[in-house]
C-alpha cells in the first residue's frame, strides 16, 4: 500500500524510528487500515469503535495504548501532508494501563537456567554465551541479536552496542559473560561472508534471529524446571533489579540500560519494594492476618 510506504518512511527518515517501532506502527495502521473501521478520511468514532473492537478480542489496554500512538501519529502525519484537515484522534484518552511490573528471576533461578545448557556441543556453548550476555550485560534481545565481534573489547571489559535510535552505549562486561564469550568465539563455526562480524550465529553461519533466541530463553527455562513466563528481555529485568538490589547507582544502571528517562529504571526500585514488601510480611509474627492472595 502505497500510503504506507510513504508512512513508513516518514518515520524512519524525518522521525528517526527504530526500526522494530517502525514496524510496530505500520503494523497497526496497516491493521486498522484492512478494518470495517478504517480509512484515511475516518472519524473520531470509527476509532473508538475500533478500539473497542481490541478490547472485545481481549486486547490488552497496553496494546490498546500503543494502537492509539500509532493512529494518532499516522492521522498527524496525514494533516502534515494535507490529506487532511483535522486529527481524529484528538480527544481520545490513552487506555489507564497502571504501572507495569516486569517478572524478575531469582539468582537461584538464574543459575538454574545457566546450568541446565548443555555445553558439550558448539550450539550449547553459544547458547550458555547468549544467556551470559543477556543476564549479565542486560541488552535488548534486538542488541544481543545484532552484537558484533569488532564492538567486544575483552581487555578493557566493556561491549559496544547500538540500541534504540541507533545510539551507540558502552556496558561492562563481567568475567563470567566474557569467559562464555571467548569460549563460543573457540568453537563458533564459519560464517557465510556477509556475516562474518556477527558474534552469534545459526548453524547455516546467518545471525541468529530474535525468534530463535526468544525459543532458546523458554526451552532453557522449562529445562531448569522454572515456571514463570519469561522471554529475553526477563533476563534484562532481573539484571537491572539484581544490581539495584544490590546498592547499584540508579543513574548508573540507566546508562547501563540505555534509558533516555531515569523514570524507566525507576520501575526496578519499585519491583525490589514490592519483592521486599512480601517477604516482610511472610516473616511477621502476625502474617496469619495476611492471606497468599491478599496484595501488597
Amino acid at each position: 500500500m502505497a500510503i504506507l510506504d510513504d508512512y513508513n518512511y516518514y518515520l524512519t527518515l524525518e522521525r528517526g524510528m527504530s526500526k522494530n517501532t517502525v514496524d510496530a506502527y505500520t503494523g497497526d495502521v496497516e491493521a486498522f487500515l484492512a478494518s470495517e473501521w478504517g480509512d484515511v478520511s475516518s472519524g473520531t468514532e470509527d476509532i473508538t469503535g475500533y478500539l473497542a473492537s481490541l478490547a472485545a478480542k481481549g486486547v490488552t489496554k497496553r496494546s490498546e495504548a500503543r494502537v492509539l500512538s500509532a493512529l494518532r501519529s499516522f492521522f498527524t502525519w496525514l494533516c502534515m501532508e494535507g490529506e487532511r484537515k483535522d486529527n481524529p484522534c484528538d480527544g481520545i484518552e490513552s487506555p489507564k494501563i497502571g504501572r507495569y511490573l516486569p517478572s524478575v528471576l531469582s539468582l537461584e533461578e538464574v543459575e538454574a537456567i545457566m546450568e541446565s545448557v548443555d555445553t558439550k556441543t558448539p550450539a550449547g556453548v553459544r547458547d550458555r554465551a547468549i544467556l551470559e550476555v543477556l543476564y549479565g550485560c542486560g541488552l535488548r534481545v534486538s542488541e544481543a541479536v545484532d552484537l558484533r565481534i569488532s564492538r567486544i573489547f575483552f581487555d578493557e571489559g566493556f561491549l559496544s552496542v547500538i540500541g534504540k535510535g541507533d545510539k551507540q552505549r558502552i556496558v561492562p562486561l563481567g568475567e563470567v559473560a566474557s569467559d562464555a564469550l571467548k569460549a563460543w568465539l573457540a568453537v563458533r563455526w564459519p560464517s557465510e561472508q556477509d556475516f562474518s562480524d556477527f558474534v552469534f550465529l545459526n548453524r547455516s553461519g546467518r545471525p541468529l534471529s530474535r525468534v530463535s533466541m526468544f525459543n532458546l530463553v523458554k526451552k532453557q527455562a522449562m529445562a531448569a524446571g522454572v515456571t514463570k513466563e519469561i522471554s529475553p528481555h526477563t533476563f534484562r529485568h532481573s539484571f537491572a533489579t539484581h544490581l539495584i538490589e544490590n546498592g547499584a547507582d540508579l543513574r548508573a544502571v540507566q546508562e547501563m540500560l540505555g534509558h533516555e528517562s531515569i523514570l524507566t529504571t525507576e520501575i526496578y526500585t519499585h519491583v525490589d519494594t514490592v519483592s521486599w514488601q512480601k517477604s516482610i510480611l511472610s516473616h511477621h509474627p502476625s502474617r496469619k492476618m495476611f492471606k497468599p492472595e491478599d496484595p501488597v
